[in-house]
């Protein structure tokens, strides 16, 4: 990157954290809906794997902005926070994460790749 570049991309920095943790948020949304997905009759959440690669390119693509550990997990901190409110229960008593192991899975596959990531980093 040149100089002269390099303050416009300090300047767009906070923008691009946000988007990431916005983005940490629709995938989230995603994988807990695509969740329950079955293979004929065999439960393939498929989607507890797709969390841990997107995890891991969220907090790479934070990393590329700030080198600061506390930005860098912002995406991470948000998944994990929205995986929580997920897992409560609504106004209705509804629950969009059931405590089986398709959710543990998710829990298990959307964090420890990032974090282990970001610990050989």
């Amino acid at each position: 990157m040149t100089a002269e570049t390099r303050p416009l991309f300090n300047a767009l920095a906070p923008i691009i954290l946000v988007v990431l943790a916005v983005d940490a948020l629709l995938t989230l949304v995603l994988e807990v809906l695509y969740l329950p997905t079955y293979l004929g009759s065999v439960a393939f959440p498929i989607s507890a794997l797709v969390a841990g690669a997107v995890n891991v390119g969220l907090v790479y693509a934070a990393g590329t902005v700030s080198t600061r550990a506390s930005l860098r997990l912002l995406p991470l901190l948000v998944w994990t926070l929205g995986f929580l409110i997920c897992a409560t229960s609504g106004p209705g008593g509804d629950v969009l994460l059931g405590s089986n192991w398709q959710t543990l899975l998710l829990l298990f596959c959307g964090l420890v790749p990032p974090m282990i990531y970001v610990a050989r980093t």
